[in-house]
């Protein structure tokens, strides 16, 4: 098993070096800089915007910013945002805890939900039950983020039961510590029920889908002709079967809630790692920009990485082979 994690771990490695130069690249391409915006202020002088340039490396062709870039990474420093005028590392830290925060709840609601609907819609298979949850996973599919997004923020306006906007209030800062939790939880519930709603559909639908086939299965049908219970059958035997398939859309389950959080950020204006790297790219701030779409790729590889380590405890011949 260790073998198997160090194997996937040295995997990552070479996949984050390549999104790293391929950003860089297209970053590159794009006209201009921070500092062109710059040249247009009479208040600025050419020496000055000349010395900035010279200290960022923006006066260096892109493959040298890359190594540049490259070297501190390795120490631990990920640069200065030109845009914010602080260290980009604890900017970065602070919009991915938020996206993490965000993701890591819309994941605990979506499969909290789905997989005990999927396993009703499956025993209940053809009753109203099952057609409520057809219809539930229909609505979750079939409307994007972007619009539940705003039917959210119509609904919060219009009812003013959720903040809008932000993930604390102004006066977050003068609250006792068990009010600073109630209010960053209530700024998170609708943006984190909004990312969970398409994901809740579709992993419902995989839970039913999979149960009903594992209860057709021969050994099913000679647990019950052994007198079992319809309970422990479906729980103890089914059920491990059926949910198996699942981990291995773990980690595609978790891209999607990463990139319909980018999507959630921006319009529900929640401060994460989404709404960071809009707002450094339209002030062509490549380095952060550059930082903001490795840590998301990160993150990805992480829920990758822990959806094959879950597989491989489930299913020995993964770690074997």
């Amino acid at each position: 098993m260790w073998r198997f994690v160090l194997k996937r771990l040295l995997h990552m490695i070479p996949l984050l070096l390549g999104v790293s130069l391929l950003t860089f690249l297209l970053m590159s391409l794009a006209p201009g800089n921070y500092f062109t915006a710059l040249k247009q202020n009479p208040q600025v002088s050419p020496e000055t915007i000349a010395r900035l340039q010279s200290q960022f490396h923006l006066d260096k062709p892109w493959y040298v910013q890359y190594f540049f870039w490259l070297e501190n990474v390795c120490r631990g420093n990920f640069g200065y945002s030109m845009a914010y005028k602080i260290p980009a590392t604890s900017l970065i830290f602070q919009r991915l805890w938020n996206t993490f925060v965000l993701s890591f709840f819309a994941m605990l609601i979506a499969w909290g939900i789905a997989i005990p609907l999927g396993i009703w819609a499956a025993v209940k298979k053809d009753s109203w039950v099952d057609r409520f949850c057809s219809l539930i996973s229909f609505v979750g599919l079939s409307i994007s983020d972007i619009l539940l997004s705003l039917l959210a923020l119509w609904f919060a306006a219009s009812t003013g039961w959720f903040p809008i906007g932000g993930a604390q209030s102004p006066v977050h800062d003068l609250m006792t510590p068990a009010q600073q939790f109630w209010d960053y939880t209530h700024h998170l519930i609708l943006p984190a029920l909004v990312l969970a709603a398409a994901d809740l559909a579709g992993i419902m639908r995989q839970m039913r889908s999979n149960l009903l086939d594992t209860l057709r299965a021969e050994y099913i049908t000679a647990a019950r002709a052994r007198g079992l219970g319809e309970g422990w059958v479906i729980y103890k035997h089914a059920l491990r079967n059926a949910i198996n398939p699942l981990l291995t859309i773990f980690g595609y389950s978790l891209a999607a809630l990463l990139s319909g959080a980018f999507i959630v950020e921006n319009i529900m204006a929640w401060p994460g790692l989404g709404r960071l790297t809009l707002e450094a790219f339209f002030a062509k701030d490549s380095y952060l920009v550059v930082d903001c779409v490795v840590m998301a790729t990160a993150l990805l590889v992480i829920g990758n990485f822990i959806a094959d380590i879950l597989l491989a405890w489930s299913d020995p011949r993964i770690r074997l082979k």
